[in-house]
């Protein structure tokens, strides 16, 4: 296992630029599958398990070429629908939840996908329900094997229909969508996921001849088309790595600037760090996070305690929720972070509380944090990233703590972050990676 020793206290001073979206680069690469003609894909992170997902579809015999760094292509002509059988299809598949997102195209295009249960981070219940009951919406029919969790989805046609998404699921839409665009007559999807990565794949998928409309609301409207054709993408910088660099700049007192960061794509998340207090500006499409020796915490306008909580698009990422519990443990004032969507997402608190931060873990869902206000930094110490956020979370704690901390298990780290601690070294930062 892979560690970080991580030398903290310093104060970091620099330019950084975000990397690709990963959860956008999981859905336009499945959605390659959906013609056998060329697709150029640009801006890709890469990040385990993005790398993960091109090698699962290379098993499957789709043509990949790496025309340099964080640029690809795919050919999906000859796809060897056997292989998703096999067993080493299996292993692959079930050890990274965006394999889901491959059966969505295969469905479209070939009328039938099969995928194990899938992997991904340890963060609660993540249920799949959403999107076998789009599919079978369209007319499929579904079949699970307890026995080797294995699902397979079959349909000799697709229809259109008219459905209800039970949670607004970003890869549940991603993958209904995918299965659609080719289905005979028009689907609506109500409730639908409007974050910025689902509106790039319609984008994309519209160039490829698609006829998707409702981008950017919760009512996407898809015409069936015959075919679809290739295309060029370019992926979106990574809202999660934008507001994990802003809160490292504020935890560590540090000045950063986030370069070409797409501003219009960020949502609420500029407005939510101010919430905390952190001073940021906005310059043309970088974002600039100047030093401050204090940020202080803001209340609901009758004084209460302020609750920052996740909400779907276009409310806040429930992947910053980790970075913002960590950054307001330095803050003056007290704040209620409220983690709706997975149930063990906070349960790193306690390698925090370690560190002497001052949280109440309130139950599964909600931790109230008392900000110290730097007047007692955090102290070093041995700690393990339970998840990809939790990792990065963890980071930051670590780098403004003065002495040093050592990170277990940081391929976590690596699946969502590309070479993290060679980047933030070049701002200053003393990380040291031992395999």
């Amino acid at each position: 296992m892979a560690f970080f020793e991580v030398h903290g206290g310093a104060r970091l001073k620099g330019d950084i630029f975000p990397q690709g979206a990963k959860n956008e680069a999981l859905q336009v690469i499945c959605a390659c599958l959906l013609t056998p003609q060329k697709v150029t894909i640009y801006n890709v992170p890469e990040i385990i398990d993005v790398l993960n997902l091109i090698e699962i579809l290379k098993l499957l015999g789709v043509e990949v070429d790496k025309i340099k760094e964080g640029v690809y292509s795919f050919t999906a002509k000859n796809i060897d629908l056997d292989m998703l059988l096999s067993d080493i299809y299996k292993k692959k598949a079930a050890r990274l939840r965006g394999s889901i997102m491959v059966i969505g195209p295969l469905l479209a295009r070939f009328g039938k996908g099969f995928v194990p249960r899938p992997g991904g981070d340890m963060i609660g219940r993540r249920r799949l329900d959403t999107h076998f009951q789009g599919f079978i919406n369209l007319g499929a029919k579904f079949h699970f094997d307890p026995n080797d969790n294995f699902f397979s989805i079959e349909a000799d046609k697709l229809t259109g229909t008219n459905m209800l998404l039970d949670e607004a699921s970003v890869t549940g839409t991603a993958n209904i969508v995918m299965a659609a665009v080719m289905a005979k007559g028009i689907t609506t999807i109500y409730n639908a996921a409007c974050e910025p990565y689902i509106q790039q794949l319609c984008k994309m998928l519209n160039s490829m001849g698609a006829q998707i409309s409702g981008l950017a609301s919760n009512l996407l409207t898809i015409s069936g088309v015959d075919q679809l054709n290739g295309c060029a993408h370019y992926i979106l910088p990574d809202m999660i790595e934008v507001g994990s660099f802003i809160g490292l700049a504020a935890m560590t007192q540090s000045s950063i600037r986030i370069k070409d960061v797409s501003v219009e794509n960020l949502g609420i998340i500029p407005s939510a760090f101010r919430r905390l207090g952190i001073q940021l500006e906005i310059q043309g499409d970088d974002i600039f996070i100047p030093e401050q020796e204090e940020y202080e915490i803001d209340t609901f306008i009758d004084g209460s305690i302020m609750t920052i909580a996740d909400a779907p698009w276009p409310g806040l990422t429930p992947d910053l929720l980790s970075v913002f519990l960590v950054i307001a443990t330095q803050a003056k004032g007290s704040v209620l972070i409220h983690q709706k969507m997975f149930e063990s997402r906070l349960f790193f608190v306690d390698k925090l509380i370690d560190m002497g931060a001052q949280i109440i873990l309130c139950d599964p869902h909600r931790a109230t944090v008392i900000g110290l206000n730097n007047r007692f930094r955090l102290r070093p110490t041995n700690m393990s990233s339970p998840d990809i956020r939790a990792g990065v979370a963890l980071l930051i704690a670590a780098l403004s703590a003065q002495g040093k901390s050592i990170i277990h298990n940081i391929e976590q780290i690596d699946r969502g972050y590309a070479n993290i601690d060679a980047r933030l070294n070049l701002l200053g930062a003393n990380i040291k990676r031992f395999d």
